[in-house]
């Protein structure tokens, strides 16, 4: 491929000061974990985001945009996640609750504790 260079990028962004700022904020972006608009596996987060400049796939226009839906599927993933969690707490909690209801089991550790008291007050 091809190397790319700042005067690629300075076509689709007139302001190198612009462009600076622009292939930061893609740069974070695409560290936080944003799917590269373009094809290239092995390039690094600047690599990638310089390139997707070049190409056109990321602009001043559409920056927040492309902020906005990686925060909307990170939330979205995050919440799936959470969702999981509390079903598996919930299924471990299920698999290892004694057979009767939570009330009866801390009635009888409450007796248990006060027996043992007792036991111990005897002794």
């Amino acid at each position: 491929m091809a190397r790319v260079t700042v005067e690629d990028c300075l076509r689709q962004v007139e302001n190198r000061f612009a462009l600076v700022h622009l292939a930061v904020r893609r740069v974070l972006q695409l560290r936080k974990g944003a799917t590269p608009l373009i094809e290239a596996p092995k390039n690094k987060e600047v690599v990638i985001a310089l390139r997707e400049i070049a190409a056109g796939k990321v602009t001043p226009q559409n920056i927040l945009e492309l902020e906005a839906r990686e925060d909307l599927n990170g939330e979205l993933l995050r919440r799936r996640r959470i969702a999981s969690t509390s079903e598996e707490i919930q299924e471990v909690m299920e698999e290892s609750a004694p057979s009767g209801s939570l009330e009866e089991s801390m009635e009888e550790a409450v007796a248990e504790g006060q027996s043992e008291k007792d036991e111990d007050a005897d002794v």
